[in-house]
């Protein structure tokens, strides 16, 4: 249906902006989590435990957070989820104790699993029809450029300012939230109230679609190698020696890299096709990370530009992955939002709190070269995706 409103428009900006700032707070506790878990004497195996409660909470609960959001018009999710963000996970960094810590980071992240759902949902119902795929592309591109920013900036707080500060980016998402809370629009405003769906037929036709099994496999693959990246090597590169700035921007130019994929991955389907979309990001993984082993002790540099350009790669499928799982089954857009976006991160998440343990064993560096090798060796998947037209 054709929207109606002049503001839709504005709309998809203000929530682009709101994936934006919700991110970067998604992204604060991957680079200053060696120092916390130093702080407060914890090792890197219960430190990936803990990040792996923050991707759980702020991943995998939001499928259930998607059906309720799909059967709303009030802009409820988006305005209290940025909020919880924005408060509890700066809160996180000042935890003298683990408890205390996974208390905060538990509540933050719950913010971050209301806004993605309904977020989503709205992008794709604001925009028009044939510009959808753009509008996603743009709205996936602003999470990881926010995402990206996280690292950056509590790692610059961490270093030059002390942890104690970490509150004071609180400020911005506030902001943002009453800024949405006057210009998003309820749906209502703009199209007429869906019919309520069922919460059983709902998850039974989506748990039992074909493509979108693939598709969630896809996304669990790509997750699990930037969920690797960003928790485990901050570990690698303390135990280097470098200081948490030189980590946060390491990690700022993987993912602001990776936002750039996802901005130009609505042109490149168009130039070269969805499936090799698929195979490139899937496939490159693996040649790019025994590069960056191999390079990360003697080639720092070089190490870190290959770094770089492998989350490039990694994250340029995403909004191609959430563009055809949503059309799908488009009646059930914020939900099956919630299972590309939200399960696959809470799935891997848990695949990580036991590789956390793995690497103290056996080493980071042969964890991350095994999790590499899985999505390559997972690209058949792509040739059955793609047996049934588009």
């Amino acid at each position: 249906m054709k929207n109606k409103l002049p503001q839709n428009k504005k709309a998809i900006v203000w929530l682009c902006g709101g994936h934006f700032i919700n991110d970067i707070y998604t992204g604060v506790l991957n680079p200053i989590m060696p120092f916390i878990a130093a702080k407060i004497g914890i090792t890197m195996a219960i430190a990936t435990i803990i990040l792996t409660v923050s991707h759980i909470f702020s991943s995998l609960l939001q499928p259930l957070f998607g059906y309720f959001a799909d059967n709303i018009v009030k802009r409820s999710f988006i305005f209290w989820g940025l909020i919880l963000s924005s408060i509890f996970i700066p809160l996180s960094a000042l935890a003298h104790n683990p408890f205390i810590l996974v208390l905060f980071i538990i509540f933050g992240s719950i913010g971050s699993s209301l806004f993605h759902p309904q977020a989503l949902g709205f992008v794709s119902k604001f925009a028009d029809k044939e510009n959808t795929g753009k509008a996603m592309a743009v709205f996936v591109a602003m999470g990881t450029l926010g995402y990206s920013f996280g690292p950056i900036i509590s790692s610059a707080i961490t270093q030059f300012l002390g942890m104690p500060r970490m509150p004071l980016m609180t400020i911005l998402g506030i902001l943002w939230a009453f800024l949405m809370f006057a210009f998003v629009p309820k749906l209502s405003l703009s199209e007429p109230v869906i019919s309520k769906i069922d919460f059983k037929t709902a998850f039974k036709r989506i748990l039992t679609n074909r493509k979108l099994n693939i598709l969630n496999v896809i996304a669990m693959l790509k997750t699990m190698i930037m969920s690797a990246c960003f928790i485990l090597l901050p570990f690698l590169w303390k135990n280097m020696g470098y200081k948490p700035f030189y980590i946060g921007m390491a990690l700022f130019m993987f993912i602001f890299a990776g936002g750039i994929g996802s901005l130009i991955s609505s042109n490149l389907e168009k130039r070269i096709g969805a499936a090799n979309v698929f195979y490139i990001s899937m496939i490159s993984t693996l040649p790019l990370m025994i590069l960056f082993i191999l390079t990360c002790s003697s080639h720092p540099a070089t190490s870190l530009v290959i770094f770089v350009v492998m989350g490039f790669i990694t994250m340029m499928a995403t909004p191609v992955t959430m563009v055809m799982a949503q059309n799908v089954l488009p009646e059930y857009k914020s939900i099956i939002s919630g299972f590309i976006n939200g399960f696959s991160w809470g799935i891997v998440a848990i695949a990580m709190s036991l590789l956390g343990f793995i690497a103290e064993k056996f080493g980071i560096t042969n964890v991350l070269l095994f999790v590499s090798v899985i999505p390559a060796v997972c690209s058949v998947l792509i040739k059955e995706l793609f047996k049934e037209s588009n």
